[in-house]
This record gives C-alpha cells, structure tokens and sequence, in this order.
C-alpha cells in the first residue's frame, strides 16, 4: 500500500484541457492548451529575432499540374532559381536524352509482351498436343494396349511425353507386376511395418527388439533413415513434409517395401522413387509399381550395392560415352573421375532429385519405354548439353556441377541433346555391350572405380 501514495493534489478541472494518456490509463490534464501553429511561429520569431519569410513566387514550380513521375523526368524540369538556369544546348540534349529513355522503355515493353505472347502461344499449343494425345491414349491405346505398345505411332507419341492424367496408367502397364503383388498383399506387409514400428516405439532395450524379431539394423532403416529420408524427399514441394497430405503415404509405402524386401531393406534415394510414384499413383498401385520397378536388374544391382554389376554398369556407360563425346571423355579421363562420382545419384533417385521434377518425369516417361539403356542415355544427353561448360572446369567443379544441375533446364534442350546420343558401338548396341562385359570378368578390374573400392 505505501508504493503508491495518494495524490494530494487536486487537478484542475478537465473542461479546460483535454485529457493525455500514457501506457496503463490517463494521466493528468495539460494544464496549457495546444498552442496553435501561428501562435508557435510568433513565439520563435519573437525569442530568436528571426523572421520567417516565404520563398518568392518565381521560385515555385510554375507549372503545378506536371509531377516527374520518376527521376528521368527530372531532365525536364527547370533549375531552381538559386541555380543557373539551363541553356538551350542543355535543353535540347536533355530533352533528347529523355526521349531516347522512354523510346528504350517502350522498346523493352514492347519485346516483353511479345515474349509473354510467345510463352502464352506456346502454353496453349502445350495444352492443346497434351489433350489431343490424351483422347488418343485413353480411346486407343490404353484399350489395346498389348497389341499397340511396340508400334512405331506409339512410340513416337509415347517421346513426346505422357499426359499426366494417363501417366501412371501407362507406367503401371509399362512397368509389369511380375512379382504377382496385390492389393490386400500390401496391406499385409503394411500392417506388419506397423507393428514393427510400434514395438520399436514401446521397447527400450536391444535384447526387446531383438525378441520382437526385428535387429537394430532394421530398427534403424524402417525408422531412422526413413524418417530422415522423407523429410528430404522434395523439400520445396511441403506436401511430403511432416503435417503434408502425402507424408504417412509415403512413410508407409517405404515401411511396407521394407518389410516385403528385408534383404535389400531401405537404401537412401528409394524415397525420391516411391514420392514420384505416389504423385501419379494410388496408394496401393504405387507400392505394386514401387516393389516392381526396384526388381530391375539395374536398380536391385545398385540398391543392393552390387560392386561387380555397378562396375560392369559403369564400364558400358563409358563405352558410349568415348563414342558420342571423346573431348569430354579424355577431359574427365584427365582429372580421372570415374563415372560413380556422379551417375550413382543419377540412377538412385532415376533422376528425380537432380532434374525439375516435370522434367524427370517426362524422362521416366521413356524408361518406362527403353528401359535402363534409357537411364544412361540422359546421362550422356546431360553430358553433352553442358559439354562446353564442363570442358573448362576442373575435377572439383565438375563433380558439385553434376551433382545439382541448373534449375533452367528445359525438357526441349535436354530431350534434344538425348536424341542426338547414339546408343551403338561397333554395330553393337547398349544390351550386346552390356553383355559383353557380363562375359568379360577383367573388364570390371580394368575399369575399376577407386570411389567404389573405398
């Protein structure tokens, strides 16, 4: 009580000055009233003995109407008149420089909205070639799809990418289900993943893990590096994300896939796999196309860490590389960087993390068609597509320059470049040399990467 004391003194009353205010209620009334600002300037006059005088009439803008709109305008405004005043020379050259400003602005206008009518035309021409090959996909070929996959008009339509409403129709047809996988199989195993994680959860000690059936080792990659994993998994796109709508879908895909494959278990990159299938796929049919696209040979070769068949992998990728690009061949021969360094990104994520993800789709379009030939085939298309740039870096730059690539990559110049990549050596195509090297057991030792031995 004695913190505060009362106040003694009385306050004038209110009707003479309005009311302040400060934080935590009123304080007490000016006493003065608010000074006008006539009253405020004879105050100052009278105590400095300086009197105000207002500028002279002549020095004010003539011409009030005209605002410079921006600082190049100002070219065009008289000086002031404590100033000297332009010359006519001046005058003119200003007003000429002014004129050639806004002629430039109109220019760069001009050429933008060209631009963006040539980007609109071209959306529109994009939407139109998508919808017409989408009828053809959904009326003709998917119907027929046996007797019309191999032709030569589907094929070509096939280059030119799917429509995203048919794609992962045509990725499941593509992809086979040879494991026989069904529907209430995946609820199976999906259901056994969830036992596991929650006996994880509840047990404290290895010896209880241990007796749950389950080793640390599988602790950790059905739960550790899977949740790391989707974390990273398209980290710009959020919806993977904790919280995100396809979060617990992708958790449970890769927590299934673990439980029907413990001998391959969860690799880093199969997350990037199973998201691109889960944005084109329902649940189920993701996990049948997921299980049957990592039985490949050469994904189970590099999800399994295969050294013998990466190598040999390796070695006919190199094959094709010396036949398309020799400079560039010779240049990373020079500085020894040996493809692993950046194909086995390439191929664990079948591109998904290092290009757009509209345009790893378009290229897992054509995998679906070709097959792994096609995953090395992109790698050369990249290859000679930045073959200019890379021709002038070292091995440092080289490698953090294939290991993320620029995000202005367009699908015209990339499926350009990959068109031009012929995949044959010596009459013998990708699947002759691949084999060839299958036969050949020193071939591996001769084309050996020192970053795989390691």
């Amino acid at each position: 009580r004695n913190f505060f004391t009362k106040r003694t003194k009385e306050l004038k009353p209110a009707v003479q000055s309005a009311p302040g205010w400060k934080l935590f209620g009123k304080v007490p009334p000016r006493e003065n009233l608010p000074k006008d600002s006539k009253i405020i300037q004879q105050e100052y006059e009278a105590r400095t003995g300086r009197m105000y005088k207002p500028p002279p009439p002549s020095a004010r803008r003539k011409n009030m109407e005209f605002e410079p709109l921006s600082t190049t305008a100002l070219i065009l405004e008289d000086r002031p008149a404590n100033l000297p005043a332009k010359s006519v020379e001046e005058a003119l050259r200003h007003r000429q420089e002014y004129d050639e400003m806004v002629a430039e602005a109109k220019k760069r206008e001009i050429k933008e909205a060209h631009k963006r009518k040539k980007i609109m035309r071209a959306r529109f021409k994009q939407e139109e070639n998508i919808a017409s090959a989408m009828v053809i996909w959904v009326n003709e070929i998917l119907p027929n799809w046996e007797g019309m996959r191999a032709t030569r008009r589907v094929r070509e339509l096939w280059w030119q990418g799917l429509p995203p409403s048919v794609r992962g129709k045509v990725w499941s047809l593509a992809v086979g289900n040879e494991l026989n996988i069904t529907p209430e199989l995946y609820e199976i195993f999906l259901s056994r993943a969830k036992e596991r994680w929650k006996s994880f959860s509840e047990t404290s000690s290895e010896n209880d893990i241990e007796d749950a059936g389950a080793s640390v080792a599988d602790r950790e990659a059905s739960l550790e590096l899977i949740k790391l994993d989707i974390s990273r998994t398209f980290p710009s796109l959020y919806i993977f994300q904790k919280g995100g709508p396809y979060h617990d879908l992708l958790h449970s895909v890769l927590g299934a896939y673990t439980c029907y494959r413990p001998d391959v278990g969860y690799v880093q990159g199969m997350s990037f796999i199973a998201a691109v299938l889960i944005l084109n796929l329902e649940e189920a049919d993701a996990f049948i196309a997921f299980a049957n696209l990592l039985n490949k040979p050469c994904q189970l070769a590099f999800f399994r860490v295969d050294h013998s068949m990466m190598l040999k992998y390796f070695a006919a990728f190199e094959v094709f590389f010396e036949e398309n690009l020799p400079k560039l061949f010779l240049h990373f021969k020079s500085y020894s960087l040996t493809p692993d360094i950046y194909l086995i990104d390439w191929i664990f994520t079948l591109y998904s993390k290092s290009l757009p993800l509209d345009l790893a789709c378009r290229v897992w379009d054509v995998f679906c068609r070709d097959g792994e030939e096609f995953l090395f085939r992109t790698g050369l298309g990249i290859l000679r597509l930045y073959e200019d740039i890379l021709l002038q870096m070292d091995f440092i730059h080289i490698a953090q320059f294939l290991t993320k690539l620029p995000e202005d990559i367009t699908s015209e110049k990339l499926f350009s470049c990959i068109a031009a990549i012929q995949m044959q050596n010596s009459n013998k195509k990708w699947a002759q040399v691949f084999a060839s090297l299958m036969k050949d057991n020193k071939e591996g030792d001769k084309n050996h990467s020192p970053a795989l031995k390691s």
